[in-house]
C-alpha cells in the first residue's frame, strides 16, 4: 500500500481539479458534511474531489467514512499549516478504511492545488505554502486519488485457545458444538470453514465481516454459559502474491458460571417488591444472553416503568456466580389521550382515556375509557336523520394491582356500561369482573374470575319481513371465567417468532330471560416463523374455535353467541355479518365458531412491507361446526409502514364469494399487525 501527499507548483491559483467524485454534488441531504463556503481573507475554505481508478464509488465511500478533510469542510482552517495537518491526518485514516474493505494494496494520493508534482509525504511546509496562495482568491482544490487494487480474500480461518494454545474450528452454533480442546465436539476436516461464524475461505477479507465472526463466536460461548468469554484476533497474515489473508481468532472462554444475586436500582415511587415479582430468574439459574433479555422483557411489562437496563458484573462472586444489576426508570404516573375516527359505514366516533400508572405506589394501574359513536346509515345502507337511539358508546374502568403482597398474584377489576348497535341486535349492557391472575413465568399465566352482567337486548328488525317480531330480552348472568395464556412472541405489535395461545372456559348461571345454566369455551392460537435471520419474510398463522353448550338457543343472550366477519376475524366481510339467520333473514349468531388466517409478511425495505393474506371463518347453529353454514373466505393485500412504535397497517380485502348486498371490498387501518 502507498500513501502520498502532493501539492501544486503553479505560481497562480487554478480552478482545475482532478476528475472523479465531487462529494458536494453527491451530498443533497448533507450526509458528508456541510458544503464549502466562499473564499475569504481570514480562512482557507477548500473543496474535496475523490477519484478511484478501479472502484470510484468504493473510494468515495471510504473517504466519506474516514476523511477529516471531508467531514470538516464547513469549518475552514485559518492557516495553511492547519490545512496541511488535516491532509497529514487523512492519509492513514483513508488507507485504513480501504483495508477495512479488503483492499490491502490500495494506493492513496492527496493532491493540494492544481495538477501537481509529487513530493515527500512529510513536507507539510510546502503544502501550507501552496494552500496560502489561494487565500481570498478561491477555495483550495484538494483531490484524493485512490487506486484500490484487487480485493483480498480470506485464505484460512482458525481459532486458538489463548490458554492452551490449541488450534480448532467451531463447527456449528449449537451448545454442544465447540472447540475439541474444550472437550465439546470434534474438529471438522482440514480447511473447512466454520459456518457458525458467517464467513468462509474465499470471502472478502473485510473488517465488518471479521468483526461479525468474532461477535458470533463470542455469542456461542455466552449462549453455552461462559459470561466472561473474550474473543480477539491476531494481526492478519497478508500474502500479497496470492492476495489472501489468514485470519486467526483468539478465544479465552472463561469458566461456566450461573447467575448470581440480582441487584435492583432506580425505583423511587414504585415499590421494589413489585419489580422483583417480575424477576423470574433466580440465583443459580444458567447464564445466557437470552436469560438477561428475558429479565429485561419481564420487568418492562410493568406499566409504571420506562427504560430497563440489565448489566453484568465484570467478575464472578465468591461462589463463582455472575452478579446481575437491573436499573429501571419510572414513567410519568399520569396519562391522558384522545382520538377521533370516521367511517363511511359506521359514522363518526370519539374516544378519550385517562390512566394512572402508580396509583398507590405499588404500580397499580387505574384506567378510564370513554367511547362515543353515531351511526349514520340504516341497515339497508341509507342515510338517516339524527336520532338519539343511533348514538352509542362505552364507558369503562379497569384496575390492576400487580404483585399482591410481593407475590406473583395480580388483582384485576373491570367495570363497563355499553350501548351498542349491530346488524343483529341493539344492546344496553352493564358488566363487572373481579379476577386473580397467577404468573408462573413471563410467558405463562392462569386467571380465575367472578363475572356479573345485566343486559337488555332488542333484536334487529327483519330486513325482508316488516311484520317480523322485534324480540326483547332482559337478563342477568353470573359466571366463573377461567383463562390460560401463553405468549412466547418477541414483539407485541409485530411478532416475528414464537407462539401465542389463549384459552378460556366459563360456566354461567342465568336469571330473567337467560337460561339457568350454560357454558362458553374459546381457544385461539397464532404461530409466527421468520424464514430468514433478518425477519424480512415472516409467515404468520392463526386459528380459533369457540363453542356454547347448554341452555336453549333463544334464551342465550346474543352478546354471548358467536359471530364472524370484520377486521379481527374474516376481512372482506362486514363486522359480525357471518352467522346463521332466522326465518326472517335476521342474523342471530351461533353456538360455535371457526376462524383461521394465514399471512406472508414481506419487508420490501426497512420501512415498507406488503402482506398477502387469506382469512376463513363462520359461525354455526350447533355447538360444533357442521355443514349448515358455508365456510366463508376473504382475501386481500396489506401495506405496512414500520415505525419505532409498531407497523401502521392498511389492509384491503374482498369476499371471495360475495353475497347479495355485500360490499365489494373493505379497508382496514390500524397500528400493529392483524394478529
Amino acid at each position: 500500500m502507498s500513501a502520498v501527499m502532493t501539492v501544486g507548483v503553479a505560481a497562480e491559483p487554478s480552478i482545475a481539479q482532478a476528475q472523479g467524485f465531487d462529494l458536494s454534488a453527491m451530498n443533497p441531504f448533507n450526509w458528508f458534511g456541510s458544503p464549502p463556503v466562499a473564499p475569504r481573507p481570514d480562512a482557507l475554505p477548500y473543496s474535496v474531489t475523490v477519484a478511484g481508478a478501479e472502484a470510484p464509488r468504493e473510494a468515495a465511500s471510504a473517504v466519506a467514512e474516514a476523511s477529516i478533510l471531508q467531514q470538516s469542510r464547513s469549518e475552514a482552517p485559518v492557516t495553511g499549516d492547519e490545512l496541511a495537518r488535516r491532509v497529514e491526518a487523512d492519509l492513514p485514516r483513508i488507507t485504513d478504511a480501504m483495508w477495512a474493505r479488503g483492499y490491502y494494496a490500495a494506493a492513496v494520493t492527496i493532491r493540494v492545488g492544481p495538477a501537481a508534482a509529487r513530493i515527500g509525504a512529510t513536507d507539510l511546509a510546502q503544502i501550507a505554502r501552496t494552500a496560502e496562495r489561494f487565500r481570498n482568491a478561491q477555495i483550495v482544490p484538494i483531490a484524493i486519488d485512490i487506486v484500490p487494487g484487487p480485493q483480498y480474500r480470506l485464505s484460512s480461518i482458525a481459532a486458538i485457545d489463548s490458554r492452551s494454545g490449541s488450534l480448532a474450528i467451531v463447527p456449528t452454533p449449537s451448545r454442544a458444538s465447540f472447540f475439541g480442546s474444550w472437550g465439546l465436539g470434534k474438529l471438522p476436516p482440514a480447511g473447512a470453514a466454520p459456518p457458525s461464524l458467517g464467513i468462509s475461505p474465499g470471502d472478502p477479507a473485510a473488517t465488518p465481516a471479521i468483526l461479525g465472526a468474532a461477535t458470533r463466536l463470542s455469542d456461542q460461548f455466552r449462549n453455552a454459559g461462559h459470561p466472561l468469554v473474550k474473543v480477539g484476533r491476531r494481526q492478519p497474515v497478508i500474502d500479497h502474491r496470492s492476495r489472501t489473508v489468514d485470519l486467526v481468532l483468539t478465544v479465552d472462554p472463561g469458566p461456566v458460571a450461573p447467575l448470581g444475586q440480582i441487584a435492583l436500582s432506580g425505583t423511587k415511587d414504585v415499590d421494589p417488591a413489585v419489580v422483583r415479582s417480575f424477576l423470574y430468574a433466580e440465583p443459580g439459574d444458567p447464564y445466557s444472553p437470552k436469560a438477561l433479555s428475558d429479565i429485561r422483557k419481564s420487568v418492562s411489562r410493568i406499566e409504571a416503568l420506562g427504560a430497563v437496563r440489565v448489566k453484568e458484573a465484570e467478575a464472578l462472586d465468591a461462589q463463582g456466580r455472575l452478579p446481575i444489576s437491573v436499573e429501571v426508570t419510572e414513567r410519568p404516573s399520569r396519562l391522558v389521550g384522545a382520538s377521533a375516527r370516521y367511517s363511511t359505514v359506521d359514522g363518526p366516533a370519539l374516544r378519550a382515556y385517562w390512566a394512572h400508572r402508580n396509583l398507590f405506589g405499588g404500580a397499580e394501574r387505574l384506567r378510564l375509557d370513554a367511547d362515543v359513536f353515531y351511526t349514520i346509515l340504516d341497515r339497508d345502507g341509507r342515510k338517516r336523520n339524527l336520532r338519539f337511539e343511533d348514538v352509542g358508546g362505552r364507558f369503562a374502568a379497569s384496575f390492576l394491582k400487580p404483585a399482591l403482597g410481593g407475590t406473583r398474584f395480580d388483582l384485576l377489576a373491570d367495570a363497563s356500561v355499553e350501548r351498542s348497535r349491530t346488524e343483529a341486535y341493539d344492546a344496553d349492557i352493564g358488566l363487572t369482573t373481579l379476577a386473580i391472575r397467577r404468573r408462573f413465568t413471563d410467558t405463562f399465566n392462569v386467571q380465575l374470575g367472578l363475572e356479573a352482567e345485566l343486559g337488555r337486548i332488542r333484536q334487529a328488525p327483519a330486513p325482508l319481513f316488516a311484520a317480523a317480531p322485534r324480540a326483547q330480552i332482559e337478563y342477568g348472568l353470573i359466571g366463573l371465567p377461567l383463562g390460560v395464556n401463553y405468549d412466547s412472541t418477541d414483539r407485541p405489535l409485530d411478532p416475528t417468532t414464537g407462539i401465542k395461545l389463549t384459552a378460556s372456559v366459563a360456566p354461567y348461571a342465568g336469571f330473567g330471560d337467560a337460561p339457568p345454566a350454560f357454558g362458553i369455551g374459546r381457544i385461539q392460537a397464532s404461530v409466527y416463523y421468520a424464514v430468514d435471520p433478518a425477519a424480512r419474510l415472516v409467515l404468520a398463522a392463526r386459528a380459533a374455535f369457540g363453542s356454547v353448550v347448554g341452555g336453549k338457543f333463544d334464551e342465550i343472550p346474543p352478546t354471548r353467541r358467536f359471530f364472524a366477519g370484520g377486521g379481527g376475524s374474516v376481512r372482506g366481510y362486514d363486522f359480525r355479518s357471518l352467522s346463521p339467520r332466522d326465518a326472517f333473514g335476521r342474523l342471530v349468531g351461533g353456538r360455535s365458531l371457526v376462524e383461521g388466517s394465514l399471512e406472508a409478511r414481506i419487508k420490501v425495505t426497512e420501512t415498507i412491507g406488503i402482506v398477502p393474506f387469506v382469512d376463513v371463518g363462520q359461525a354455526y347453529a350447533g355447538s360444533l361446526p357442521d355443514a349448515s353454514e358455508k365456510l366463508r373466505i376473504g382475501a386481500g393485500l396489506g401495506l405496512r409502514y414500520y415505525t419505532s412504535l409498531g407497523p401502521i397497517r392498511v389492509d384491503v380485502a374482498v369476499p371471495v364469494e360475495r353475497r347479495r348486498g355485500e360490499r365489494p371490498y373493505a379497508l382496514y387501518v390500524s397500528i400493529g399487525q392483524a394478529f
